[in-house]
Formats: structure tokens, C-alpha cells, sequence
């Protein structure tokens, strides 16, 4: 075949002028008007701050120039004189090429969608890797598909009857991993639980969602570790999520002191070192105003009080306790006001109390 095609170039030069006329008219063309698309998409994703025309930008930057060569070489074949045989062959593999790099566009395109449109949604964070590999696996499938019908003439009816009854084997002899699957789809979809969350499930773990792939999810906890939880049992576990249904979180600081405090002065001391740290301490939310309230009361040794505030989120909550705690020591010993000392027994009902 080699051989054949060579001879024929060596005899026929001539007749192969006007296809390779047509094949650098056909790319040049196409490359200007290439460059023309970008330089009209970069002009409004640059002014609005659209990340559609970005998103095209990316997808199509490396294909669209293949595509130009596949429809150079294309019109070049046909209007030669090329034998049948090899004009075929040349638009099989030519077909082929498009189809394959066309699933890879689309498939590229459909994860970015995917992710940008979950980006813009309110109170929606960025989409799971099980998210984004299901919308790229539905296109390679159609794209393979497609590629078995038209190039290899290959009828795929009987392909999908076979996958049917297949399929019912394969979930049999699979069921763990389609259970991890399903689960994990499930939990992507119902957005109870999101990336960048921190939760704690019932068996004791707690942490940031990191991902939901296909077998499980990720949890990074406080100190940096990973955690692996499998899908089906995250979906059967009891799950609390400190970041619904708003990421702010309240904070409760307990306080006690003598029985020979007043309850007005340390209320307002309380009140005050909080207001105070706004602004001062990372994490402490200025609005709901913290405030001080005598709960949870008489104690056995202590007047207890109870010092809210709100956080931004779950992690805060303990540089802000830190913080806090830190400031009300000094501010009551500045005045005066003195903590129950552990085991002190309270006073009798009869003994008089004096500030």
C-alpha cells in the first residue's frame, strides 16, 4: 500500500498542485478566522466578567485548529484524484479524529459548566469530582457510541440490548461499589452536604468535606489529617452540618464567679469585653451583638453565667473562646470580680450575701 501511494505521488505530482493549493487556502482561512473568534469572545469576558466566554475560550483553543486541519485535509482528498480506495479511508479515520475530539470538548465543557453554574448559585459551593466525572461520562459514552456507528458501521441496538442484559450481572456481582456509587450521587444532589463543609457524623468523625467521589467521601479535620468515609454509610449515618442552614455559628462561653459578685456589674463587664474584641478578634461576628445573660445560673460553688456570640464559621470558634477568655480574666481582676474556686461549697440559703 506504502508503495503504491508513493508511486503514484512520484507519477502524479501534478495533478496534486491544485488539492495542496486548496488544503493551505482552506488552513490559512480557517486559522484567521480562528484568530477573529477568539478576538471577539476575549472582548466581553474580559468587560463583564462572564466565565462562559472563558469557558469556550479554554474548551476550544487546542481542537478548533485540529478541526481546521481535518477539514483542510479533508477538501484536499476530495477534489484530488486520489484512488476510492484511499479517499475512503482517509475520511474514515478523518470522521474518527472529529468524533473523538469533539467527546473530549464536550466532555470538557459539560464538567466546567457543571462547576460554573454550581459557583454562581446561591449558597452553593464548588461541585463534587463524582459531579463533574457522571456529566463527562455520559458524553464519552454517547461519543463512543456514535464513533461505532458511523466509522465501524457497528449496529449499536444490539450493543445496548447486550449492556442491558449484562448490566443486571454486572450490579449483581458489583453491588458494594454501585452502592458507594448511587449513594454518593445521591448525596451530591440532595446538597445536604457540600464541599467545604464542616460536619460531624454520628460515629464520632468531624471535618471539612474535601470531596464525594465515587467510592467515598473526603474529610479533613482540624488537624489536617484525611478522613475516608464510604458513601453508603455516610448516607445512612446521622449528620450534622454546622454550615446549615448559614455558615455563622453561636458560640456559648460559660463564666462562673463568687456568689459575692454582683450579677448587673458582671453582666456588663461581660458585654463589654466582647464588644470590645470585635473588630480585634478573627472570626467574631459583630452582628447578632453578643451579649451576657445569668444562665445557667445558681450553681453548687458559682453564679454561672453565659457569654454569646457568634462566630463565621465552626473553626472560629475556639481562637475566639481562646481570645475571649483571655481578655475576661484580665478585665475582672482589673475589677475585682473573682471566679469560684473549684470546690468551694456555696453558701448556705440563710448566710448573707454581700457584694
Amino acid at each position: 500500500m506504502i508503495e503504491q501511494i508513493a508511486k503514484y505521488l512520484t507519477e502524479n505530482w501534478r495533478e496534486l498542485v491544485w488539492p495542496a493549493v486548496l488544503f493551505a487556502a482552506v488552513l490559512g482561512a480557517g486559522w484567521l478566522l480562528r484568530h477573529i473568534l477568539y478576538a471577539r469572545l476575549r472582548r466581553p469576558a474580559a468587560s463583564s466578567g462572564t466565565r462562559i466566554d472563558g469557558i469556550l475560550i479554554q474548551s476550544l483553543h487546542g481542537p478548533l485548529l485540529l478541526w481546521i486541519l481535518i477539514l483542510a485535509i479533508h477538501l484536499a482528498v476530495e477534489y484530488s484524484d486520489l484512488p476510492r480506495t484511499l479517499t475512503r479511508w482517509s475520511a474514515k479515520v478523518l470522521l474518527a479524529l472529529w468524533i473523538v475530539s469533539l467527546t473530549l470538548v464536550l466532555s470538557r465543557l459539560s464538567g466546567r459548566m457543571v462547576r460554573s453554574h454550581s459557583t454562581r448559585l446561591e449558597g452553593v459551593l464548588p461541585v463534587s469530582t463524582l459531579t463533574e466525572v457522571l456529566a463527562s461520562l455520559i458524553i464519552w459514552i454517547l461519543g463512543l457510541l456514535t464513533l461505532l456507528e458511523q466509522v465501524f458501521d457497528v449496529d449499536i441496538r444490539a450493543i445496548l440490548a447486550a449492556l442491558g442484559v449484562g448490566g443486571l450481572a454486572v450490579a449483581l456481582a458489583l453491588q458494594d461499589t454501585l452502592s458507594n456509587l448511587f449513594a454518593g450521587f445521591y448525596v451530591s444532589v440532595a446538597r445536604q452536604i457540600r464541599i467545604g463543609d464542616f460536619v460531624k457524623i454520628d460515629a464520632g468523625q468531624n471535618g471539612y468535606v474535601q470531596d464525594i467521589g465515587w467510592r467515598s467521601t473526603t474529610l479533613r479535620d482540624l488537624s489536617g489529617s484525611l478522613i475516608f468515609i464510604p458513601n453508603n454509610k455516610l448516607a445512612q449515618s446521622i449528620v450534622t452540618n454546622y454550615n446549615l442552614p448559614q455558615r455563622p455559628v453561636g458560640l456559648g462561653i460559660n463564666v462562673p464567679v463568687t456568689y459575692e459578685s454582683d450579677p448587673n456589674q458582671v453582666e456588663r463587664l461581660l458585654s463589654e469585653v466582647a464588644s470590645a474584641a470585635i473588630g480585634q478578634v478573627p472570626g467574631l461576628l459583630k452582628e447578632p451583638a453578643p451579649s451576657a445573660k445569668f444562665i445557667p445560673g445558681f450553681g453548687k460553688t458559682s453564679m454561672d453565667f453565659t457569654l454569646d456570640c457568634h462566630v463565621a464559621e465552626f473553626a472560629d470558634q475556639f481562637l475566639v473562646q481562646h481570645e475571649l477568655r483571655k481578655r475576661i480574666f484580665r478585665r475582672f481582676r482589673e475589677e475585682g470580680v473573682h471566679f469560684r474556686p473549684q470546690g468551694t461549697p456555696a453558701p448556705d440559703a440563710g448566710e448573707d450575701i454581700r457584694s
